[in-house]
């Protein structure tokens, strides 16, 4: 399960360094290459929640084969491409990866011995972080001097085909339960989120204003009600309101939320400032796309990758509440960091270490929150609530950091003409808006989440109830 998070992770960041060769070299608009990550959220985000559900009713091991498998096919169809429209349907195809994740707390969930859970779940979740590191540096590594992009895809290409072969060899059959699955709640929340993630990842290239994004957020808007008011009225609703307002579940995910946003906000916001010249911003390091992942990022990535096993200790000990708020303030305190002190490589290093590891820490808290305060029957499915928090999250964080720097920019001039470039100021508001999410997250896990869980919660038994 480890592997299939650190995979899914991976798949998603794998991407963002080489968005603009894959423009190059398949001589695409920007607007267009912009798809090829969008197109990825906007699945992940409508089949998660399906794919969670379908776990909790007839068991994990279909849903994860059938996701992977469809990763697989995604990741094919890209090595096979020759245009930005089939790189973007094999993107859309690899979304379905990310609904890995709560399927896999769903297997730990139920085949873990209760003494074992918390730190599995924990090792499991770090993963996250660890792969979203490891995909920014490997796609730096493979696409150096400007390499063919097919070569990220080979890549997942072979780890799919990996993780798909442990699946088959290590996830037990499981039997499943006597419930329908509300194929039409499915759809309302998948239309509801589209309509959502849609203008927050493309507003900024069609006008916030504009009556398209205004549509589409009202479009959003009626169809998340319309799928509360059905969920109420279905007696084996997709996701039970119940689970949704139960107030720690409803607090760790919107620290969910809140974390999501902080890692695309200072991941991306980190990866333009470290790319800009110097000599004419007056800020930033010139780095290439390699030494910005190997000489930056790695080094992240390494740490969370690391903190696995002692977030899963510090989860055992000092609880999931304590340990996500530690995370909060230590992302707050690393975000702020990058945001007064980003003039030498010591300090954005450690400034990106302090974040990312505080991201694999708070990954590694929240499932295990969850997992105290609903039923096991039910962890599939808040488990994919969360991780479509952290998506949206993500969606806004990205949009904002964007937003930011088209909006906050100063004309420089070169030899060859004016050229445009965002202001430092626009990069100290985007690592501050992550360490206010960052301290966001810290607050909701200590006012939140009770220092008990409400009621009584056993691993793997079934017993207790969502008051």
């Amino acid at each position: 399960m480890a592997s299939a998070t650190f995979l899914l992770a991976m798949l998603q960041t794998l991407i963002v360094p080489v968005l603009p060769q894959i423009g190059a070299q398949l001589h695409a608009s920007t607007s267009a290459v912009g798809w090829v990550s969008t197109s990825t959220v906007l699945v992940a985000s409508a089949v998660t929640p399906l794919l969670g559900r379908l776990g909790d009713v007839h068991g994990q091991r279909p849903p994860i084969i059938a996701a992977l498998l469809v990763t697989l096919a995604g990741s094919v169809l890209a090595v096979a491409s020759r245009s930005i429209e089939l790189l973007i349907l094999a993107r859309a195809l690899q979304g379905f990866s990310l609904g890995l994740f709560p399927l896999a707390m769903s297997v730990l969930r139920h085949e873990m011995p209760r003494h074992r859970l918390t730190g599995a779940m924990a090792i499991t979740a770090s993963c996250l972080g660890a792969g979203s590191g490891a995909g920014l540096v490997a796609a730096g590594v493979l696409t150096q001097n400007g390499g063919d992009y097919r070569r990220i895809f080979w890549l997942c290409l072979v780890l799919t085909a990996g993780v798909l072969a442990l699946v088959l060899l290590s996830v037990p059959r499981r039997a499943g339960r006597k419930e329908s699955v509300d194929y039409a709640g499915a759809a309302l929340l998948a239309l509801g989120l589209v309509c959502l993630l849609l203008p927050v990842s493309q507003g900024q290239k069609w006008s916030w204003a504009s009556g398209l994004t205004i549509g589409l957020f009202l479009g959003a808007a009626v169809a998340l009600s319309a799928f509360v008011a059905l969920q109420a009225r279905r007696s084996h609703p997709l996701v039970a309101i119940r689970l949704l307002v139960h107030r720690p579940v409803l607090a760790t995910n919107l620290a969910s939320l809140g974390v999501g946003f902080s890692l695309l906000s200072f991941s991306l916001a980190a990866t333009f400032f470290l790319q800009t010249p110097h000599d004419l911003a007056g800020y930033g390091f010139t780095a290439s796309v390699l030494s910005t992942s190997l000489v930056y990022m790695a080094p992240g990535s390494v740490v969370s990758m690391l903190l696995g096993p002692v977030s899963a200790h510090l989860v055992a000990r000092l609880g999931a509440r304590t340990v996500l708020c530690l995370a909060g303030l230590a992302g707050c305190a690393g975000a702020l960091s990058l945001t007064v002190a980003h003039d030498t490589t010591a300090e954005m290093i450690a400034g990106l270490v302090v974040c990312n590891g505080a991201i694999g820490v708070a990954y590694a808290a929240m499932p295990a929150l969850l997992a105290e305060n609903v039923a096991p029957e039910e962890t599939g499915v808040a488990n994919s609530i969360n991780s479509i928090m952290r998506t949206v999250g993500g969606a806004v964080g990205s949009a904002v950091v964007t937003t930011l720097l088209s909006v906050l920019v100063a004309e420089h001039t070169t030899p060859d003409g004016p050229v445009i470039l965002p202001t430092e100021g626009a990069y100290q508001i985007a690592f501050g808006l992550s360490g206010a999410l960052f301290f966001a997250a810290a607050v909701l896990a200590v006012l939140g989440v009770p220092r008990t869980p409400r009621s009584p919660r056993t691993a793997g038994t079934g017993q207790g109830t969502v008051q």
